[in-house]
């Protein structure tokens, strides 16, 4: 049988900042995340004294480079795009992590020029409209659309991509738009 762990000791500034150091180090990461994260190892080992603002700390560490959230954003956003995934849903996921309302506005023009790539690409992995084997009955390409819907895209080019016949030409969807 194995003893008891010891309980970690509460923590304090230097330690806290160990901990932050470490974290930006290991993960590409926001102010909010870090914070969150710092909020969430002093509720789990205390702190000893009054505990310090997050927030601060990790301003500090924005201040420092450790830390740039546009450019988490930037990268965020070009990963969601290639595996095929839409605006909507990157526009969630930056705000999930905390990525400001200025960071985004600015990423936005970005994310709606790969709008039609990303969707495509979603298209593709899904054998949807021109990616499919074989022409769908209706069910089955409404099916095609909610899940293009879910994927983060607009339902009107979702609806063109479905109603595409296996082997069409893609170009001209890239071409409308």
């Amino acid at each position: 049988m194995r003893p008891p762990k010891r309980p970690l000791p509460p923590l304090d500034s230097p330690s806290l900042e160990r901990l932050a150091l470490r974290y930006v180090e290991r993960f590409a990461t926001t102010r909010a995340k870090l914070a969150s994260y710092l909020d969430g190892k002093i509720r789990l080992r205390g702190f000893d004294g009054v505990p310090p603002d997050t927030a601060l700390i990790a301003d500090r560490f924005a201040e420092a480079g450790y830390i740039d959230d546009r450019a988490f954003g930037e990268a965020r956003a070009r990963a969601m795009a290639r595996r095929g995934l839409g605006a909507r849903r990157v526009s969630g996921a930056l705000h999930h992590a905390g990525i400001g309302a200025e960071d985004s506005a600015a990423l936005a023009p970005d994310i709606a020029d790969r709008a039609v790539d990303a969707a495509l690409t979603f298209a593709r992995k899904r054998r949807i409209g021109p990616f499919s084997d074989e022409p769908v009955d209706r069910i089955k390409r409404e099916k095609q659309i909610a899940a293009m819907i879910r994927g983060g895209h607009g339902f009107s080019l979702a609806r063109r991509i479905a109603a595409m016949a296996p082997g069409e030409d893609v170009d001209q969807l890239r071409d409308a738009e």
